[in-house]
């Protein structure tokens, strides 16, 4: 949620904010007029509040006729009372509603624009030319069933389209890739966290995924609980309604968990293999700091993920995310796309987000320091999202005979396997 008292002073720099994400600014005056509405409202239950303390003081001193005539006033001023508290209630809800519609106001070095309008900051390793090595790149989905890697025909059979089994290289390949990935934040002095993956509506919303989200997210019918779509839900909800220590901040932790998304707005997209999928394990980053700090915390996660997609020898580019493709609570959003060969083109595989105060002002997440008791800032990273991470490392290190090479950082987690090889028979 932005800070109402930005909204307030400095409306216009909300505007050209909701103008940079391609948004319409009328909703800033409207959670202006509902603002209004809700600061009058309480006023006027105060008011009433107030005169019903002072009648009763004077129904204990009056007698006769005034004691009868003061009861009537005091019996119709509770009437409206309850309903001047049933109109206050009323317009904060629907202040609330407004204002958490309202995204956080992009970063100025963020590019303005829709998706198309990234900025590349950096192309990190090399294109491989397989033209020159003589044979044409085999897709993951053909190599993973050569390999014995991955079955998305029985996916279908059992949980429907989007869904898939990792079988024997394949199923080594995920753990190998959750072990190493924890191992680097570990050292990096993150802290490890298996969260859960069923959540209240209040974790859901606080992050921002109630929202334009919304219809991605897979809810539970009956218990009023949601499927998480990122462990960043749960992480950022960890310390929801909790004031931490400053001298505790940064708080770091790094979690490991199942995604679950509907892919709602995919129909049609990436329906060939497990790159756009229903359910995947991920390894997700996610940092408590100060709003001070937070940039330089942007920039440390955006190191980890740069550190983590050298050590699987990939080609890759980091992109500057355009206002207009930002999530409801990201500020500024650096993705980094990997090089696919079978498609010709990059695809995301990380990304890191800068959150500010949003969704620490949603969860009231605070700190307390020279200025009193303050919003934290949240921040989140991908390290690596299992599916997608396969897809590149198979097709970036096939071999002609359909065998793949393990990147050297990999192979320790892989029992000391140098080429995953196709089965036989």
């Amino acid at each position: 949620m932005i800070d109402p008292r930005l909204l307030r002073d400095e409306p216009d720099l909300i505007r050209a904010a909701q103008t940079k994400r391609g948004l319409s600014a009328s909703v800033v005056d409207e959670a202006l007029a509902a603002d209004e509405a809700r600061r009058r409202s309480i006023v006027a239950f105060e008011e009433l509040r107030a005169e019903q303390k002072v009648l009763g003081k004077q129904v204990a001193r009056a007698q006769g006729e005034e004691k009868t005539a003061l009861l009537e006033r005091t019996k119709a001023l509770a009437a409206e009372v309850k309903a001047a508290e049933a109109a206050q209630h009323e317009a904060e809800e629907a202040y609330r509603r407004i204002v958490a519609t309202i995204p956080n106001p992009a970063a100025d070095a963020a590019p303005a624009g829709g998706e198309d309008d990234f900025v590349v900051l950096e192309e990190r390793g090399t294109k491989r030319d397989f033209a020159a090595e003589g044979f044409e790149p085999r897709d993951h989905l053909e190599l993973g069933r050569m390999l014995g890697a991955i079955d998305v025909e029985r996916g279908a059979k059992v949980s429907g389209s989007r869904f898939y089994y990792l079988t024997g290289p394949g199923a080594d390949l995920e753990l190998a890739l959750v072990n190493m990935a924890m191992d680097q934040a570990r050292e990096a002095g993150f802290t490890t966290v298996i969260p859960p993956t069923l959540v209240k509506p209040r974790a859901m919303e606080g992050t921002g995924f109630l929202g334009q989200a919304a219809d991605d997210v897979y809810r539970i019918e009956g218990q009023d609980t949601y499927l998480v779509g990122t462990s960043e839900v749960p992480l950022a909800a960890y310390h929801s309604d909790e004031i931490l220590d400053a001298g505790s901040l940064p708080k770091r932790y790094v979690a490991f968990s199942p995604c679950f998304r509907k892919e709602a707005g995919s129909h049609g997209k990436d329906t060939r293999g497990i790159f756009r999928v229903h359910w995947f394990d991920k390894v997700e980053m996610f940092t408590f700091t100060t709003l001070e700090e937070s940039e330089a915390e942007h920039q440390r996660l955006l190191a980890q993920e740069i550190a983590w997609l050298d050590k699987l020898e990939l080609a890759y580019r980091v992109i500057d995310v355009a206002a207009g493709d930002l999530g409801l609570s990201a500020q500024r959003k650096f993705d980094c796309e990997a090089w696919i060969p079978s498609q010709g083109k990059y695809r995301e595989l990380t990304s890191t987000s800068n959150c500010t105060d949003f969704q620490a002002r949603r969860l009231d997440i605070r700190t307390r320091g020279e200025r009193g008791t303050t919003p934290v800032a949240t921040l989140n990273g991908t390290l690596v999202a299992i599916p997608r991470a396969i897809v590149a490392i198979l097709e970036t290190h096939q071999q002609a005979d359909g065998s793949v090479r393990v990147p050297e950082a990999l192979q320790p987690y892989l029992q000391g396997r140098t080429v995953l090889e196709p089965v036989t028979g």
